[in-house]
């Protein structure tokens, strides 16, 4: 450390350990632990600051303003193929606040199903908890899997394919810290919390919008303010469920397919939850290995791809939906929504009788074909368990792609920032309009290949009339040359998009600062309100 860098940690250290434990890392240490990402070189950090309480945010706070240092706070970390850190264009010290360690839960009412968590608690924390504690609710997964965490997922407004798919729509409250040297050393929280005087503040928790402006938003994708607890509406388990699955063939029908979707969403509002539509090589690519070999940078040509679909069965086209209700609702719904996509392709659901019969026949013969169909449905029932809130790491494999030196185990911890994983995401709103999604698959086909990236497309129907896709761009991180490639391919695929009206709800942390104007109003007044709470720019300064 340099002298300046010393001093600031010596000054941390006094302040922070006086109200709670604290670790803090050297700069080598703190850019080893927290600076990896799977798109670029690690981002260079001065020092890491883990704190154990709350009430140690502000003490940062105010340091901060008074030794003007920049504060990076994250919780697990694992914002992956977004970044969890912006790089800095300004020359002062960049500290790493780490909230993880933060993993308060606190039951503020069973019977409604209202929780509230600091930022370091995970998803199978969370599932731990309710299990061992007898809430019969569900855990708002996400692909990312067990060990990411809650309150910084709802943060950055991501969804899942639980009852309550948008999951910072199901945060009823927060509470938190603004950076203004005036004001950060209390605790920021509604109108509503500061007039309840009880204990549970269910008022305030049980109710999103607050008294008079609502304010809460502005801790999500910005750098407005630090988190300290979220409050969550969970969504209560069904005693009636089942997933089903359409597969077709064809590739003639992706028009009907999109207007079925369209149709059961509509037609099932608060039954049926989100419904994914994958393409062939999106699931090739979740249950077979690279037929060119990791780290090799090969799209599967044509005649691969089919080999592949061959041995396991993959069609062109892969519906996937679930159910929620009572067993007489379920029932009915299934009768409804067998009508609603016949002549569609090959539906199946996860309760049904050849289902139970595939999975005892396998068990007894798992061998040559039936081998395969043994694995897919052990990844059926992954996919099942994700969708009845049970966090698992089905969904991680596929950073792996272009990994060549290790081979993804689900059964074991991955963390694709660690292993050198290539991923970027490109992740546009679209309308639900069958030639606006079909103009979007044409695209995407078009551009990938042409830099070496595999054409991999799910649309998550999030509701009857608006559709996210999300693109995992993959490439060897080892490889300079790729991961150009694979930069160029999303900044063509964004530029591209935006003309035809598919705009990204997400950005990564260099997109951030690369892409968005800061010449229209929404900039203008994003600029005048973090002046506002943040005159001397300490937090995140370059997010958004």
């Amino acid at each position: 450390m340099d002298n300046n860098v010393q001093d600031i940690v010596s000054v941390l250290s006094e302040k922070l350990s006086a109200v709670a434990h604290v670790d803090i890392l050297n700069s080598n240490e703190a850019t080893k632990k927290f600076g990896n990402t799977t798109f670029s070189e690690p981002v260079k950090l001065d020092a890491a600051v883990t704190i154990t309480h709350k009430s140690q945010i502000p003490v940062l706070l105010k340091c901060a303003n008074e030794l003007l240092f920049d504060i990076h706070p994250v919780s697990s970390g694992r914002n992956w193929g977004y970044g969890s850190i912006c790089e800095s264009l300004s020359d002062r010290l960049q500290i790493l606040l780490d909230l993880s360690a933060l993993k308060a839960i606190t039951p503020t009412d069973k019977d409604l199903g209202l929780i509230t968590l600091e930022p370091g608690v995970t998803q199978q924390e969370l599932y731990d908890y309710l299990y061992d504690n007898g809430w019969d609710y569900m855990v708002p997964v996400t692909g990312a899997g067990p060990n990411c965490s809650i309150v910084s997922n709802a943060l950055e407004r991501g969804y899942g394919i639980t009852p309550y798919t948008d999951h910072f729509a199901a945060v009823t409250s927060l509470k938190g810290y603004v950076p203004h040297p005036d004001l950060c050393e209390t605790e920021y929280c509604s109108y509503v919390a500061v007039l309840d005087k009880t204990d549970k503040q269910l008022a305030d928790k049980s109710f999103k919008w607050g008294l008079g402006p609502y304010l809460d938003g502005l801790f999500t994708q910005s750098n407005f303010g630090i988190v300290s607890e979220l409050t969550v509406r969970l969504a209560k388990k069904r005693q009636g469920f089942t997933s089903f699955y359409l597969q077709s063939f064809r590739k003639d029908n992706f028009h009907d397919l999109v207007d079925a979707t369209k149709d059961v969403l509509q037609s099932f509002e608060g039954i049926v939850g989100s419904i994914n539509l994958m393409d062939k090589r999106r699931i090739a690519t979740m249950v077979s290995e690279n037929p060119n070999g990791s780290g090799n940078q090969k799209v599967m040509s044509d005649e691969q791809l089919d080999a592949v679909a061959k041995q396991h069965r993959i069609p062109e086209w892969t519906m996937v939906g679930s159910i929620y209700g009572e067993p007489a609702i379920v029932k009915s719904a299934k009768t409804l929504i067998k009508k609603k996509l016949k002549g569609k392709g090959s539906l199946l659901f996860s309760d049904s009788f050849l289902i139970k019969l595939g999975k005892l026949v396998t068990s007894l013969l798992p061998v040559g074909p039936l081998k395969t169909f043994q694995h897919q449905l052990k990844s059926l029932d992954e996919g099942i368990e994700i969708m009845q809130g049970k966090p698992n790491r089905v969904a991680l494999p596929i950073a792996y792609w272009e990994n060549a030196t290790i081979t993804p185990d689900k059964a074991s911890e991955l963390n694709p920032a660690r292993d050198n994983c290539g991923l970027l995401w490109y992740a546009p709103l679209l309308p639900m309009h069958a030639a606006s999604m079909h103009k979007f698959v044409s695209m995407v086909r078009d551009i990938t290949p042409k830099y070496h990236i595999e054409p991999l497309i799910t649309f998550t129907n999030l509701r009857h009339d608006c559709v996210d896709s999300t693109v995992p761009i993959l490439f060897n991180l080892q490889n300079p040359d790729a991961v150009t490639r694979a930069k160029a391919c999303l900044n063509e695929l964004v530029e591209s998009g935006v003309k035809k009206g598919f705009v990204p709800y997400r950005l990564n942390t260099r997109q951030q600062q690369e892409l968005l104007s800061n010449e229209c109003v929404a900039a203008k007044s994003y600029a005048l309100i973090k002046q506002s709470v943040d005159p001397n720019n300490i937090l995140l300064p370059n997010r958004y």
